[in-house]
């Protein structure tokens, strides 16, 4: 979170940075992106981190895509047919589809993407428990073939939540899913160029003028046809908001994707800036607890942070004090959505209670040991967020190693399984878009299934059985039942911190136009 000084330093910088700093040469078919940190890790199946899931949706496409009524809708696929009960899914995919190395886009091809990627995610896990068996009887087909019916195919071949199903060659999705690809090759509407890539200061993406758009649709979030603008798209890492807000004052980028809400007043106040919110849906806040290692291995010890804890004081920090910008009592679903309800949530709502927590703590075991809290340095939400969390284990009485670092060292160090003395953690903090937590099969963090489950790994065997009978449900008010008790169990068993929902906006330079809602997308975008 900004201080005062912080906004004087922006102003500041903003009157005094000379122009141009990020290179010369004609802007007019170059975009100039500042990301929230820098892209430490390239393979969309290998992390949730959205940054990866923004740089994929450059270089891949989608069988699938969410329109704006968020219903799935073809994209690389021209239509499909359901035989056999629902057990029989067959998908042709549309002409002129072509990898960046010039070979199509096979049916082979998505199966291979299909099968790693379901490997890590929790809809393709629940997709892959159903299938019987996948086969491409030609090129432009392939057909996914069910022991048992599965209701949200569709859904799960769309998913733009990370990690977001994309196709790739069958030779690169030969690599094993715990294994990062070594080749950057899509079918989207922008090529990878790594001969540019400077760590921790530029990415880089050229248009692929082989790329053929869908011809009809609605273009909104993922959907409908990709059409480009831009030669090029820049990523430039940033090292500060004052920065960042300055190069975007000046024109010396285009798009900024985070500006921090306490710098919202100001960018509002520049005649050259627009600002956008970022997602109809919110941002929803979660605290990470690692239920392999002491002391949150115990459920006895996450309760006892869950009683503990203020949403409003997670959300105050993350977004300020302007009014209907944030939520607090946020269960595990989105708010105002279908699957939102009060079940169990006296475990947030009802008085903060911390002789009764810090009771609960020293009967769970904990006697002083340390405890490693990764937090963000780079992205000043996570960075908040991991600030109150820090006060709140303080306040509990815990001996605290605060480790911050920027995200792609915490997104790193977050798939350590191994004890603090070894590299380990013990908690760190992150967001999900509200998109992504509308439901228990696209909510990551709530999968319970141990050390299948994402990261922190939790084993909630009545969870991870309700999540899977929530699929089979016949209709809304059977999966709205079945997602009350689920979070009942969730929230008993803290299966992760629930920090709030919060509102954030997206700023571009006021000559850009058609930026998606929901989406850090690069199709559709224009100077004009």
């Amino acid at each position: 979170m900004l201080r005062r000084r912080d906004l004087f330093a922006v102003a500041t910088a903003a009157a005094a940075l000379p122009r141009p700093s990020l290179g010369q040469g004609a802007a007019a078919r170059v975009l100039k992106f500042v990301p929230q940190s820098d892209l430490t890790v390239i393979d969309p199946v290998l992390t949730t981190a959205y940054v990866t899931r923004n740089h994929s949706f450059l270089i891949y496409d989608q069988l699938y895509g969410y329109d704006s009524e968020l219903m799935p809708k073809p994209q690389m696929v021209e239509g499909h047919t359901v035989e056999d009960d629902g057990k029989r899914w067959t998908f042709r995919l549309r002409e002129g589809l072509l990898f960046h190395d010039g070979e199509p886009v096979r049916g082979r091809d998505c199966i291979a993407s299909i099968q790693r990627w379901a490997k890590r995610d929790s809809l393709g896990q629940a997709l892959m428990a159903r299938v019987a068996e996948m086969t491409s009887p030609d090129d432009r087909t392939f057909v996914i073939r069910l022991n048992k019916p599965y209701g949200p195919m569709l859904d799960t071949l769309a998913k733009i939540g990370p990690s977001a199903l994309f196709v790739m060659p069958e030779r690169i999705a030969a690599t094993d899913s715990f294994t990062s690809i070594q080749e950057v090759v899509g079918s989207g509407p922008f090529r990878w160029k790594a001969d540019e890539r400077i760590v921790g200061a530029r990415v880089v993406y050229e248009r692929f003028d082989r790329y053929t758009p869908r011809a009809d649709g609605e273009i909104a979030w993922s959907a409908g046809p990709k059409i480009t603008h831009f030669d090029r798209v820049e990523w430039h890492v940033l090292p500060d908001a004052a920065t960042k807000a300055a190069a975007l004052q000046n024109g010396e980028v285009d798009w900024w994707e985070n500006p921090p809400n306490d710098l919202v007043p100001l960018l509002s106040g520049a005649r050259s800036v627009k600002l956008q919110r970022a997602n109809p849906l919110g941002t929803v806040g979660s605290g990470i607890f690692n239920c392999l290692i002491p002391p949150f291995d115990k459920v006895q010890a996450r309760r006892a942070v869950m009683l503990a804890m203020s949403q409003a004081d997670f959300m105050t920090a993350v977004a300020g004090t302007e009014p209907g910008i944030w939520r607090d009592n946020v269960g595990i679903f989105t708010p105002e959505t279908p699957l939102a309800s009060d079940a169990g949530m006296e475990m947030i709502s009802s008085p903060r209670d911390l002789d009764r927590a810090r009771a609960e703590l020293k009967a769970s075991g904990y006697n002083g040991e340390r405890v490693v809290l990764m937090a963000a340095s780079d992205n000043p939400s996570l960075s908040a967020l991991g600030d109150v969390g820090h006060d709140l284990l303080k306040k509990l009485g815990m001996n605290v190693d605060y480790m911050v670092a920027d995200w792609g060292t915490v997104v790193q160090r977050r798939a350590s399984k191994e004890p603090i003395d070894k590299g380990g953690w013990n908690m760190f903090h992150t967001t999900w878009t509200g998109l992504d937590s509308l439901n228990p099969l696209t909510y990551q963090v709530v999968r319970a299934n141990g050390h299948d489950a994402w990261f922190g790994w939790p084993d909630v065997p009545e969870a991870e059985k309700l999540r899977l009978a929530w699929i089979d449900a016949p209709d809304l008010a059977s999966q709205k039942r079945i997602a009350a008790e689920f979070q009942k169990v969730a929230l008993e068993n803290a299966i992760y911190l629930p920090t709030g929902q919060y509102f954030a906006s997206t700023a571009f330079r006021s000559d850009i136009t058609g930026v998606l809602e929901g989406l850090y997308a690069f199709w559709n975008v224009r100077r004009t």
